[in-house]
């Protein structure tokens, strides 16, 4: 896209996000309820550009793990939809008060929500994005740029399509949502110039996408850069549920961010409990530390150093025994990338040092990591996961759409001094 077509696309979103601020509660609920009425009704539509999107991928030679996060299937679809009634449903968070409290000479000091502004979207691959980060920034009356990659482009084309004529159903300005077509990485570059019109630019895919946008960007980028996600088995687990918890972060959908990729097992239970990981993980490739290596069978080899910290995208999982708590810690402040980090135990002070020790921006207990998603915790979509702490630390929901501005109520007061 030219150079003055961005412009004048960035320049339609700032003048609609002041529209998207005075945006009712009900008419934004009513834009979500026809969305996933419209969603619906276009399904074959959508279907069949996915099908085209996914034939060009192929014939590209597109790994299987992007593949996967390419296609749309009839429970994604309902998910998506599920998302638009979910975040219909949630509080409407603008021009709520945080807080509020008195000064001393009588003055009412308040913090209010209100919207981000324009918030850029970059990703790659998940067709399903355009749909969640555009109904997430709606209800947080913000105004959205989609540019998604060239992989899924006409699925991508349909699913803003759908959007658009929400918003224009339920009386909302169409503009709020601008979709790129993306024709080359000198899109990304010129967006995150338009810092005059964007106010905010969250990258969502592989770590170079994320880099390349925050070497690049005018405005405050919300980002993660990776997902080096960990388990510890601490010595007191139930192992059974431990199993099943490795299973799952590593087997289920290894391609996502939020798949296990280093597998941490204190000494004590590393000669029982890593066969039952190599009997029951029959697909996954081990790339094991000496301690745990002779436990794991034939599809291990040694780990060297580029084993820890690394995101695989793949079935391959990093193991290392640890001979105490401390050095499982120790190990996970060393090479977590602060997306997603659990420990399986049943002791109750191992769990407390674990939440309140380990710096990531979702810790749990006795839970997969494949948890560590918008709207499996809740907050009825996913825009992405920020691993920085400023503004956001984890999935960003609506809430995490918003900001606060000073409001201060008086009758009168000056300043003195």
């Amino acid at each position: 896209m030219e150079q003055n077509a961005l412009r004048d696309l960035a320049r339609r979103a700032k003048e609609a996000a002041l529209l998207m601020n005075k945006a009712t509660s009900a008419a934004k609920q009513n834009m979500l309820e026809g969305l996933a009425r419209l969603l619906e009704e276009n399904a074959a539509a959508i279907f069949e550009a996915n099908r085209r999107d996914r034939a060009k991928a192929e014939a590209q030679g597109m790994d299987a793990p992007r593949l996967d996060r390419l296609t749309m299937t009839e429970s994604g679809m309902a998910d998506m939809r599920a998302a638009c009634l979910h975040v219909a449903g949630l509080p409407d968070p603008i021009g709520a008060m945080d807080e509020q409290w008195v000064r001393p000479n009588g003055m009412l000091v308040g913090r209010m929500r209100v919207p981000l502004g324009v918030i850029a979207m970059i990703y790659e691959s998940r067709p399903n994005v355009t749909i969640d980060a555009a109904i997430l920034c709606l209800k947080a009356g913000n105004s959205v740029i989609l540019r998604g990659g060239r992989e899924a482009l006409e699925s991508n084309i349909v699913l803003a399509g759908c959007l658009k004529k929400a918003l224009s159903c339920a009386g909302l300005p169409s503009d709020a949502v601008q979709f790129v077509e993306a024709k080359g990485h000198q899109d990304v570059v010129e967006l995150c110039h338009l810092d005059e019109f964007i106010d905010v630019m969250i990258p969502r895919g592989g770590e170079s996408l994320v880099r390349a946008v925050t070497s690049e960007a005018r405005m405050p980028v919300l980002k993660h850069f990776k997902g080096v996600c960990h388990a510890y088995i601490d010595e007191s687990a139930d192992c059974a549920m431990a199993l099943d918890i490795v299973y799952n972060g590593k087997v289920q959908r290894p391609g996502v961010c939020n798949a296990l990729e280093c597998l941490l097992v204190h000494a004590s239970l590393a000669a029982s409990f890593l066969p039952r990981v190599a009997e029951k993980l029959a697909t996954v490739r081990f790339e094991a530390c000496p301690i745990a290596l002779p436990y794991l069978g034939e599809r291990a080899r040694p780990a060297g150093p580029e084993s820890w910290g690394h995101e695989f995208h793949d079935t391959v999982l990093a193991v290392k025994v640890v001979q105490s708590f401390d050095e499982a810690l120790a190990h996970i402040a060393r090479y977590s990338s602060q997306h997603t980090d659990i420990i399986v135990t049943r002791d109750l002070e191992n769990s407390s040092r674990f939440v309140r020790e380990v710096d990531s921006s979702m810790v749990g207990v006795n839970v997969s990591t494949r948890f560590n998603d918008g709207g499996q915790l809740g907050l009825g979509a996913e825009i992405g996961i920020s691993t920085s702490k400023l503004h956001a630390f984890g999935p960003m929901g609506v809430r995490e759409l918003t900001t606060t501005k000073f409001v201060v109520m008086g009758s009168g007061q000056v300043r003195g001094a």
